[in-house]
């Protein structure tokens, strides 16, 4: 059978999401939580296994004009690869530094590599979202956030 891409990469997804729903549900639960810690990964492991099913079933046969879209130019590799970096520097600073500090810098890091150039906007956005995140995570339902070197 000749799997179009798109199913290729549904099966890859069903298969990290079972993989994923499998390690969510070894999470600890903690008996005096509002909602516990495990809530928001399984959700997003099921909601990942109906998107990659979908995925599978609405995927049709690809034509020549499709395969040429997909190849990406040196530049988007490039910006690709960036965002990844910035990714990763987020998941090894998060701890250190903190949500707030590192969510900011992210947020205005990622948003500039991509092109968006009014400064004001940015830092604003970046910031309220990122405060408005931490406020709700940490104090309306109980799942601390890493806090880093600030002192809340």
């Amino acid at each position: 059978m000749n799997m179009t891409t798109d199913r290729k990469i549904a099966v890859m997804l069903f298969i990290l999401a079972l993989v994923y729903l499998i390690l969510s549900y070894q999470l600890p639960e903690f008996p005096y939580a509002i909602m516990d810690s495990d809530v928001l990964p399984k959700g997003l492991g099921y909601l990942l296994l109906v998107l990659a099913i979908i995925l599978f079933v609405e995927s049709k046969t690809e034509t020549e004009g499709q395969r040429k879209k997909r190849q990406l130019s040196k530049a988007d590799r490039n910006m690709l690869l960036m965002v990844l970096v910035l990714v990763l520097l987020y998941v090894i600073l998060l701890d250190t530094l903190g949500f707030v500090i590192v969510s900011i810098l992210f947020l205005i890091g990622t948003t500039r590599l991509l092109g968006y150039t009014n400064w004001r906007v940015n830092i604003l956005v970046s910031v309220l979202f990122t405060l408005g995140l931490y406020y709700a995570f940490n104090y309306l339902i109980k799942i601390y956030l890493p806090q880093g070197i600030l002192p809340f």
